[in-house]
């Protein structure tokens, strides 16, 4: 296991540069602090680690004068290689999670399992094209993109809700719990038949 449970990953294309520094045992007091460019998806990684408990910084300069996604899709690779590198062999893990978040009228529920078989099943029931400069298409992109880098097992369901806003936070809210809970340190955590997370 990763002692520290910390992670810098930085990344740079034609398209994007990124860099990420993340600790997944940060606490409630930890700095959280991201800069893409975008303000919906900074408020979304915002929460994310704010109610995960981590600690992240995150800048990104991507070429938001052709559009956002390339900048939204990096991000969540960055992001989801932190996840993986922090881990580390996730030995002594909880493991699993799931957690509901409300906002408002609108309440999502996430399920995780942080074993090393990559999959992502997101479902928001966005109907607005666009949150503020981020492409409502390119928010299901992040948490997609997120797991198959993080190497999780990932649902995501908006149960129910009207406010497009509050969907995609509430998402992203009930996916923090949920990591937060699979990512806990637990005596004869990281449970697999197979012997091996």
């Amino acid at each position: 296991m990763n002692a520290t449970r910390t992670s810098e990953i930085k990344r740079a294309t034609r398209e994007t540069n990124i860099s990420c520094v993340l600790n997944i045992d940060g606490g409630a007091q930890a700095t959280v602090k991201v800069a893409t460019g975008i303000g919906f998806l900074d408020h979304m990684l915002t929460s994310l680690a704010t109610h995960a408990r981590w600690g992240l910084v995150l800048e990104c300069t991507g070429d938001l004068h052709i559009d956002d996604h390339h900048t939204a899709e990096d991000c969540g690779i960055v992001l989801g290689q932190a996840i993986d590198a922090a881990l580390g062999d996730r030995a002594g893990i909880a493991r699993f999670g799931s957690a509901y978040a409300p906002l408002d009228e609108a309440l999502a529920r996430s399920v995780v399992d942080l074993v090393t078989r990559p999959s992502a099943n997101v479902s928001l029931g966005l109907m607005r094209e666009m949150i503020g400069t981020l492409a409502c298409e390119n928010i299901k992109h992040v948490l997609d993109t997120l797991a198959i880098n993080a190497r999780i097992t990932l649902h995501v369901d908006v149960i129910k809700g009207d406010n497009d806003h509050h969907k995609a936070e509430a998402a992203f809210k009930s996916l923090a719990l949920a990591l937060r809970q699979a990512m806990a340190r637990e005596v004869g955590g990281g449970a697999s038949t197979k012997g091996v997370l």
